[in-house]
């Protein structure tokens, strides 16, 4: 186990914050620098800042704590030593594990899962994206319950109370979650309704629509306002945005088609957020073309490309896909990874820094008919 203070400082007054990087036995990442450096940015784009990180290698998972007896003692003394107040973990928690350890650190936990959730919360801007990310948030505070302290546990009740005598706190709770979901769904569902008319416009006109995918942060936005003269917001965080957006895509001052940018993706995705965002993600079943954005200045690119291909997978769809390796002014040695791409066809290498930096893409598009 290894520990260092975060070099940066803040004024802002907050929780004494420790985060916990694991390396976990199923965690199959080539290179868990690279990992443990996203869960940082994770951090750093939900709270702002920590105060002091600890690094644990797991040979085993505890299915009540997740922490081995040997380590949770020493994550135990470092919150004393240091005063934390706030312990966020790069992995996801059980329910049960993320209680337990609260009452054995005395401390809030904060776990991967939910850091994603409030990124989402801060970043949804449109109507329907708010929706979506609602019903996550429910859905996990829901899991969450079970077990949730005594104080939900109490029995209550009396004469006149709708709920009758006798019933949980913690049921109640669960009841009024639900009934806040359904009315979100509802909403929701009266927003696809629109969507839906305008998809169907959309193909009637048999326009064709292209649209982006990959991995947060791999730079969709930024590529989706070179190639339209747009101002979609493009920020180098994760999940800088999440509102599907398309514009129209002309190519030499011909329409070429539409193109939309898409949410990203990301490793451990909570499951929460893949189910609300089905029904935008369901778009990439009427496109003609994607265009899967790869950071190729990311040293686990083939392990983000792998997780992309999975989520893909899950939702069913599989189309004519454009790799589009990014950010090559940032690979050092292009050349010896030029091997490695050889098996990903078609593909194109680019740099959405500028318009001269993505002609390949541009050339490509301009050559590229849809299938009939």
């Amino acid at each position: 186990m290894t520990m260092k203070k975060q070099a940066e400082s803040t004024n802002i007054k907050a929780p004494k914050t420790l985060i916990v990087c694991v390396q976990a036995p199923y965690n199959t990442t080539k290179n868990i620098e690279a990992y443990f450096q996203e869960f940082r940015n994770l951090v750093k784009t939900s709270r702002g800042s920590y105060d002091e990180e600890v690094t644990i290698k797991l040979r085993s998972i505890d299915p009540a704590y997740f922490l081995t007896k040997g380590k949770m003692l020493d994550v135990k003394n470092l919150c004393e030593q240091h005063d934390i107040e706030v312990v966020i973990f790069s992995d996801a928690l059980s329910a049960q594990q993320e209680r337990n350890l609260n009452e054995f650190l005395d401390c809030k936990i904060v776990d991967r899962t939910q850091l994603i959730l409030e990124i989402f919360e801060g970043a949804a801007q449109s109507a329907e994206g708010k929706l979506q990310v609602g019903i996550a948030v429910l859905s996990h505070r829901r899991s969450r319950l079970s077990g949730k302290g005594i104080h939900l546990a109490q029995q209550r009740g009396g004469i006149g109370m709708r709920a009758g005598p006798g019933e949980k706190a913690k049921v109640r709770e669960a009841r009024h979650i639900d009934q806040l979901i359904l009315k979100h769904k509802r909403e929701l569902e009266r927003l696809e309704k629109v969507r839906a008319t305008q998809r169907k416009r959309r193909l009637e006109s048999q326009i064709p629509q292209i649209a982006l995918v990959g991995y947060t942060n791999a730079g969709k936005s930024t590529l989706l306002n070179l190639l339209t003269k747009s101002d979609v917001l493009a920020e180098d965080k994760l999940f800088a945005t999440l509102d599907t957006t398309t514009r129209s895509l002309f190519i030499k001052g011909a329409q070429k088609g539409l193109i939309s940018d898409t949410v990203g993706f990301i490793q451990q995705l909570p499951h929460h957020l893949i189910d609300a965002f089905k029904s935008t993600l369901s778009e990439l079943q009427f496109a003609d073309l994607l265009l899967h954005v790869i950071d190729l200045s990311d040293s686990n690119w083939q392990d983000h490309l792998e997780m992309v291909h999975l989520i893909l997978k899950e939702l069913g769809v599989d189309k004519p896909t454009l790799y589009v390796f990014n950010k090559a002014d940032k690979v050092q040695d292009l050349e010896a990874l030029r091997p490695s791409l050889e098996s990903l066809n078609p593909h194109v290498i680019i740099s959405a820094r500028s318009k001269k930096g993505i002609q390949p893409l541009i050339d490509f598009l301009d050559q590229w008919q849809p299938a009939q």
